[in-house]
């Protein structure tokens, strides 16, 4: 779809689907007015109704990769909004990754990506840092299911790479060293061998933000000796592409180690409010 077209197209669907605008109500009960005191509604900022009405249109398929917006000042008409709540919408558009402003041209659609998919969580994620308990509940939805993809659909190189990281992770532990590094490029490399582009940059992002908890649980080396038991268990089933098996071996592997981070003597409870 060229530029006039995708013009033409989606004003004519957004005259037949774009719902008028909140506009404000006066109630009344039993024939008398509210109280002019309440405080009023809050109601959805204009250029967020124009930027969810933009993504409908991609989610429907009206408009598609490489397809151009209309103009700001066509926008604006045809939604009864100002061209300043459309250059809003457009901007908050291109912070997700879903629209390119291109000067001289217009606003094209971008390709959807992993990273754009997942940048909207990864910046939830990031403002919950701290909530490092309702973080690794979010771990352990994700992962078994990856770890079950992962065994039936590893490759001889993935396989490969997840020995090497064992042997590197049995060294370290062997050697008393913390094995952080090893830890996280056996989840990182497990995600990839589960040949899912959006879950692996989930995974990514968890494992960031997870690094303190995860350096936490490695200290003391019955710890570390028990998440190496734990990645041999999950290999083991990769191995005979038992997704059954490595699908458990990964929730076992997270629960034991919840249990040290969570439920341990040692477990300091994160500050009231948290």
């Amino acid at each position: 779809m060229n530029w006039p077209a995708a013009n033409g197209l989606v004003l004519d669907w957004l005259a037949v689907n774009g719902p008028a605008l909140s506009r404000p109500v006066i109630a009344r009960v039993g024939g008398h007015s509210l109280r002019t005191d309440l405080e009023p509604i809050k109601r959805t900022r204009v250029y967020e109704e124009v930027a969810a009405r933009i993504r409908r249109q991609i989610a429907d398929g009206v408009l598609r990769p490489g397809d151009y917006l209309p103009s700001e000042r066509d926008l604006a008409e045809r939604l009864g909004v100002s061209r300043t709540s459309v250059r809003d919408a457009i901007r908050t558009l291109e912070l997700l990754g879903i629209v390119e402003p291109r000067p001289g041209e217009g606003t094209i659609v971008k390709e959807v990506s992993p990273e754009n998919l997942v940048a909207p969580l990864a910046t939830i994620l990031t403002l919950h840092k701290d909530r490092l308990a309702e973080l690794w509940e979010v771990r352990k939805i994700i992962e078994p299911p990856v770890a079950r993809r992962a065994a039936e659909r590893a490759t001889p190189e993935d396989m490969a790479a997840l020995e090497e990281i064992l042997v590197r992770h049995e060294r370290q532990v062997r050697s008393g060293t913390l094995a952080g590094e090893e830890d996280a490029a056996f989840h990182y490399t497990l995600a990839g061998a589960a040949r899912n582009q959006v879950m692996l940059k989930v995974i990514d992002v968890l494992i960031d933000l997870l690094s303190e908890g995860r350096e936490r649980y490695l200290q003391g080396a019955d710890r570390a000796h028990k998440s190496l038991e734990g990645h041999r268990r999950i290999v083991d089933a990769l191995r005979t592409r038992d997704a059954d098996a490595a699908e458990r071996a990964m929730r076992q592997h997270l629960e034991e180690i919840e249990d040290v981070l969570f439920h341990s003597p040692d477990h300091v409870a994160p500050p009231a409010g948290d």
